[in-house]
């Protein structure tokens, strides 16, 4: 199992599934493509996420177990947030693949107009992204960029621990849902009791855990948060749209205060294919975001004021793309198949699928 997992990262696997009845696969450059011949038995799978486990406890009670989520380290290859679930009875594991070096904005890419956005000293940072963007990543990398050229106090709750920050500048905290606290919404509200500066989650997946991350950035931290939706119009929608009906238009005004900037990306097959780049959509909440925030009726403004204000560190997915064939990193074919079509706010029509 260990040389077929060094081997798909030496290849740039992103992921890996190992699953019963079936043959190792790897996802490589967005694509899912086989490792091995040979299929894998019932206990054989079994075999491989008890060594994934990390106590005995959770060993105990594998066969009780649906979903199970945990990481796990290979010295000198990488470490991967793992997860273990139940399919036909039988088990599969899902290993994402997490490099030992902290990714840099420039390492990954990045628009340079994210350094000011993470510098900033307080606000509600969001990024978005379907599954498999490269969301933990780009965080990863506005971390560390924070833990070079500030001197601050930064609390990561995370389910599991993934990058693992070393203290350069800032101090960093890491704490584990379920390790080191019992649980998201806990570990957040017991982190603005730790002197931070900035504080890090995951995925903002419900109203506890929205108003609770909105109340940090009112108390003058910078908090910084991922969501699963593809574009900032729905991510904004998302956000509102979770807040119970009636503290929905106060949630509104909160949330364009708190707000700092909403970023989206996915990840597009470079032109040369050696590998992926990130196609991102960026709005910073100047004051005419802001006063179209406040109105639900002015949301549909919002592409057209991120268009117009480019030169404010904003851009649409479209401008991004456009910039990405202009620099012959990715084909027009690829660019006109990630664009995501437009809907109503508040319809109920399905957005385009992403790419990558």
């Amino acid at each position: 199992m260990e040389k077929i997992i060094k081997a798909a990262v030496e290849r740039g696997a992103s992921d890996l599934h190992i699953k019963a009845g079936d043959v190792f696969r790897a996802r490589i450059n967005g694509k899912l493509v086989p490792l091995t011949k040979q299929r894998l038995t019932p206990d054989q799978t079994k075999a491989i996420a008890l060594k994934l486990m990390h106590s005995d406890t959770d060993r105990a009670r594998i066969d009780q177990l649906r979903d199970f989520d945990c990481s796990w380290g290979m010295p000198g290859v990488g470490r991967f947030r793992v997860n273990v679930l139940r399919q036909r009875s039988s088990f599969m594991i899902v290993m994402r693949v997490i490099p030992f070096a902290v990714p840099s904005l420039e390492s990954l890419g990045l628009p340079e107009s994210l350094k000011p956005i993470a510098e900033a000293d307080r606000g509600l940072i969001v990024v978005a992204g379907v599954s498999g963007s490269g969301k933990s990543s780009t965080v990863a990398a506005i971390v560390h960029h924070i833990n070079k050229t500030h001197h601050k106090h930064i609390v990561t709750i995370e389910n599991p621990i993934e990058f693992l920050h070393r203290d350069v500048n800032c101090s960093v905290t890491q704490r584990e849902v379920g390790v080191d606290t019992d649980a998201l919404a806990t570990g957040l509200r017991a982190a603005l009791r730790q002197d931070p500066d900035v504080v890090v989650i995951g995925d903002m997946a419900d109203a506890p855990t929205i108003d609770t991350a909105i109340k940090a950035a009112e108390t003058g931290r910078l908090l910084i948060a991922t969501m699963p939706t593809p574009d900032v119009t729905t991510t904004i929608e998302r956000i509102l749209a979770a807040l119970p009906a009636e503290e929905r238009e106060i949630g509104r005004m909160r949330f364009s205060e708190a707000v700092r900037a909403v970023m989206a990306q996915q990840l597009l097959p470079r032109k040369d294919n050696k590998g992926r780049v990130a196609a991102m959509e960026i709005m910073v909440a100047t004051p005419a975001i802001r006063e179209s925030l406040k109105n639900p009726a002015r949301l549909g403004e919002l592409k057209k004021l991120i268009a117009e204000a480019k030169g404010d560190s904003m851009q649409t997915f479209e401008q991004h793309l456009n910039e990405l064939v202009a620099e012959d990193r990715v084909t027009s074919d690829t660019a006109k198949a990630a664009v995501i079509p437009t809907t109503a706010p508040g319809s109920s029509g399905k957005r385009g699928k992403q790419g990558g």
